[in-house]
């Protein structure tokens, strides 16, 4: 009875959560106490979203998030991996690595990202991802597609960025079109202290989907992060922590049906020897 169980629930999150089929998902654990509201990253987190985001980088950076859904009940996790190589002259690449599911059904997910920055507020980004899916008794299956993004700091205050998953309709191995995601977001920083983000996405056959976060600075190591999210409706909240290159992110998120889902991130920062005086965008 489990295994069917596991499988009936494995394919309701591939039709309505954001993170299966090769969809994009959290940014780390900074991403998911936002509600993933990150579009607007520039911290190596932006690998798993917007990969324009890179293009801001100054420093080597590697970065490694799992959770776990739905506290255990599901029997279902997810775990990222990402590096990201910034150069002078060549602009950043990195490499991200994607795990979802369970023994006898996951998703993998590779991507090779490029970004580069074509003037002190302005970057574009791109990735060719791998996608693969494995079934037990039914073998496995991948394809291919590519990812698009922008990103660009109008003011001091105000960041907007765009970005595009498959934006060219790929045919999946059982007959079915990947879906293709187009995601807008704005953030308000009124504060050092303070930054707001609101971001739209729409799958072509799916409802918008609407994100909300918030993320407080008070002091120099001390992160706290809460955020909302539309179909299916989630709230969250995180704490983060930047310990002189090594930032620490807990999360959790709470769908009103499932319950929650608890995540941490690690990433670090290669010769960032004090934490940032204001918010890392």
């Amino acid at each position: 009875m489990k295994q069917p169980l596991l499988t009936l629930i494995a394919l309701f999150l591939t039709t309505f959560a954001t993170a299966q089929n090769g969809m994009p998902q959290n940014a780390g654990g900074r991403g998911a106490g936002l509600a993933n509201a990150s579009l607007t990253f520039t911290d190596i987190n932006s690998i798993f979203v917007n990969q324009a985001g890179l293009g801001f980088l100054e420093n080597l950076s590697f970065t490694a998030y799992g959770e776990n859904r739905f506290l255990g009940t599901s029997g279902i996790n997810s775990f990222l991996v990402g590096a990201a190589l910034p150069t002078e002259k060549m602009g950043t690449f990195g490499l991200s690595l994607h795990y979802f599911g369970y023994g006898t059904y996951n998703e993998q997910k590779i991507g090779l990202a490029y970004a580069r920055k074509l003037s002190s507020r302005f970057s574009i980004g791109a990735q060719f991802d791998y996608l693969g899916t494995r079934i037990a008794e039914y073998g496995s299956a991948n394809t291919f597609t590519f990812e698009l993004g922008i990103l660009a700091k109008v003011t001091k205050h105000f960041d907007l960025a765009a970005h595009v998953f498959s934006p060219i309709r790929v045919e999946l191995p059982n007959g079915d079109k990947l879906p293709s995601i187009f995601k807008l977001a704005g953030t308000y920083s009124p504060s050092e202290m303070v930054r707001i983000t609101a971001q739209v996405e729409k799958d072509l056959e799916q409802d918008f989907v609407a994100r909300f976060g918030i993320e407080y600075h008070p002091m120099h190591a001390l992160y706290i992060r809460a955020g909302v999210s539309t179909s299916p409706l989630l709230a969250s909240f995180g704490l983060g922590l930047n310990l002189k290159g090594l930032k620490i992110d807990v999360a959790t998120s709470y769908h009103l049906a499932l319950g929650f889902t608890p995540s941490l991130g690690v990433s670090y920062v290669v010769g960032e020897k004090t934490p940032e005086k204001t918010i890392a965008h």
